[in-house]
């Protein structure tokens, strides 16, 4: 089954942003656990996470293809 594209403009610009927005924040958390201003082993799974989840969400808004509409749940934009 190949991936073809189920998104408007307006959904690949809306998914774009908030890939980059929570990446960045990925990578803040990352950063702040690498120099020891936040703790423990937490910030390295949440930041990492965080990360994959943002690069996921800008793969979809470059490709044009939303997981959630290939599953068949409307999103609205």
């Amino acid at each position: 089954m190949a991936i073809q594209c189920n998104i408007d403009q307006r959904g690949k610009v809306a998914r774009l942003i908030a890939g980059a927005l929570i990446e960045g924040i990925g990578w803040t958390v990352l950063v702040l656990r690498f120099i020891d201003i936040l703790s423990g082993d937490w910030p390295w799974f949440v930041g990492g996470a965080t990360v994959v989840l943002g690069l996921f969400l800008v793969l979809e808004g470059i490709i044009g293809w939303c997981i959630a509409r290939a599953m068949g749940i409307n999103t609205p934009i």
